[in-house]
């Protein structure tokens, strides 16, 4: 693979955050990601996920592609699947800019985008041009419109318009920056607006489609008891599994950038250990029943495989893009490859909550 980000990064953060994140989205859609090159694969990396196949465990998490644009080009970069969102039923604005900063110090980001997207029209038309299938799945990180009374009617919506589009669903009820929205973790919350989204599948299942795998984003930022309840309703109900985590609301003492006091979620290397932290949890749990998405903070094939071993069945990342760049993927999956060799397992499922056992 060609990186050729090292070059480009001085010209690219000259540019505001979310300025330079829009310019990156039209090079991808545009075709420049194929000067990157081709990413290389691993063997040992081949994994199946939620009656899934994928080609290493290495996935691009929601916020990156919010309207479903760049799903090829992701893939194209080396991620074994690629995740889209957070689309909304309605299109909306999101919050006042400025919202996304860099905490360069930190390699770290803050943003309080608010679910910005062009609502569920535009994302539909984008996903009806890809071919459902293979090992490189993509999924549809779905949430609820600001201003609407019933949010939990809003994940319906989105699952009944893009149901069959997408290689599996991710219900958002964890974003910070939405209000409201984390109170559907809630135990009462969250088992009311799981038994309506799986219901919504059961009638798809029904009308003749396949079955598509549901997943849970949750915050970082749960209590035990929080943990236990979700575990709970998890492990006792037909979701396919959990992402952990999204973004935190807290502010670790060690962050020295200027922008470490600006709302909204922080994503990035200070979200590694809380979030891993929290992925392990789940996994005790749980029991180990419910496969977990391990994201936040990772960097290195070494964040990777300690998110596995903590009990990820797969992983994801996004904010170490803005400093490393696309070569990153391919330096994580080498590195991955090289650790599960190292400690003597032959694959990714053989290595998943090693630190349990």
């Amino acid at each position: 693979m060609i990186d050729l980000f090292p070059l480009i990064k001085p010209f690219i953060h000259a540019f505001d955050a979310e300025r330079a994140h829009t310019l990156t989205i039209s090079a991808m859609k545009s075709g420049m990601d194929g000067l990157i090159g081709k990413s290389r694969e691993y063997k040992n990396l081949r994994t199946e996920v939620f009656g899934l196949s994928f080609s290493n465990p290495v996935g691009l998490a929601a916020g990156f592609d919010k309207n479903a644009d760049v799903i090829k080009a992701s893939h194209a970069m080396g991620f074994g699947f690629a995740e889209a969102g957070t689309v909304t039923p309605l299109a909306q604005v999101g919050n006042d800019k400025p919202r996304l900063f860099r905490l360069s110090e930190d390699k770290a980001v803050i943003n309080r985008f608010g679910f910005n997207n062009k609502g569920l029209g535009y994302f539909k038309k984008n996903l009806e041009k890809l071919e459902v299938g293979g090992n490189k799945p993509f999924g549809a990180n779905i949430g609820a419109n600001k201003t609407s009374d019933d949010k939990s009617a809003d994940y319906v919506t989105c699952i009944k318009d893009l149901y069959g589009l997408s290689d599996y669903f991710t219900v958002n009820i964890s974003s910070p920056n939405t209000p409201g929205l984390r109170s559907l973790q809630s135990r009462e919350a969250l088992a009311d607006l799981l038994q309506r989204v799986l219901k919504e599948r059961s009638d798809a299942i029904a009308s003749g489609h396949k079955y598509i795998p549901i997943l849970v984003k949750i915050a970082p930022d749960l209590t035990e008891g929080d943990i236990k309840d979700i575990a709970e309703i998890a492990a006792d109900s037909a979701i396919d599994g959990l992402i952990v985590s999204n973004t935190t609301v807290a502010r670790p003492a060690c962050l020295q950038s200027r922008h470490k006091g600006e709302s909204g979620g922080l994503s990035g290397a200070p979200l590694m250990e809380p979030s891993t932290k929290a992925l392990a949890s789940v996994w005790l749990a749980t029991g180990g029943r419910v496969p977990l998405v391990g994201a936040g903070g990772i960097r290195s094939g070494t964040d990777a495989y300690r998110k596995i071993r903590a009990g990820a069945s797969l992983v994801q990342l996004y904010s170490a893009l803005v400093y490393e760049g696309p070569g990153l993927i391919d330096r994580i999956k080498r590195e991955l490859s090289a650790c599960l060799e190292k400690d003597g397992f032959a694959t990714v499922r053989d290595a998943v909550g090693a630190d349990h056992s």
